[in-house]
């Protein structure tokens, strides 16, 4: 079982390819390449936790199909653009504004929005958020794991622990 982390997907979104500057020919291009590099990492008993802005424009029932053809455990941490719908639906293993989590010994913050400080930044705790699209400057020990930032993929927390170590020898 791993554990991955995402956000900002905005499936159906079509102002997402002109906001972010996505790099597809539509929103069914776009939603297409996301869920594929989806399916193509998750398993079923793998966990996602998907920090907010799942979907926008798109039916209850589109919703619901969508994520019923996501493999894992989903777990939402709501974004701004998750309405009641969205975070009804019955595909989600959970649903939170916040959620603190501990994986391979570290220590993790997770939220829709970066924080500047959070609960034991000076020991070592990670926060991951999303919001920003990678347009944010992270702070020490922070990750902004939306798809914008992670060529529309999940990510792992090694692959963002080796993003940290790349950080630090660029500085």
């Amino acid at each position: 079982m791993a554990t991955y982390f995402t956000a900002d997907t905005h499936f159906g979104h079509g102002g997402a390819r002109g906001l972010y500057r996505r790099p597809f020919s539509s929103v069914a291009a776009m939603d297409e390449a996301m869920e594929q590099h989806w399916t193509a990492l998750i398993l079923p008993e793998d966990d996602v936790w998907h920090l907010g802005d799942f979907a926008i424009g798109r039916s209850e029932d589109a919703m619901e199909d969508l994520l019923s053809r996501l493999p894992g455990r989903k777990h939402l941490v709501i974004g701004n653009n998750d309405d009641a719908r969205c975070v009804g639906l019955s595909g989600w293993s959970s649903t939170q504004h916040y959620a603190e989590l501990e994986i391979d010994r570290h220590q993790l913050v997770l939220c829709h929005y970066a924080f500047r400080s959070w609960r034991n930044m000076g020991r070592g705790a990670v926060n991951l958020h999303g919001h920003s699209h990678g347009r944010l400057t992270p702070m020490p020990r922070q990750c902004d794991v939306g798809v914008d930032a992670w060529a529309f993929r999940p990510v792992t927390l090694p692959e963002i622990m080796a993003s940290f170590r790349r950080r630090s020898r660029k500085s």
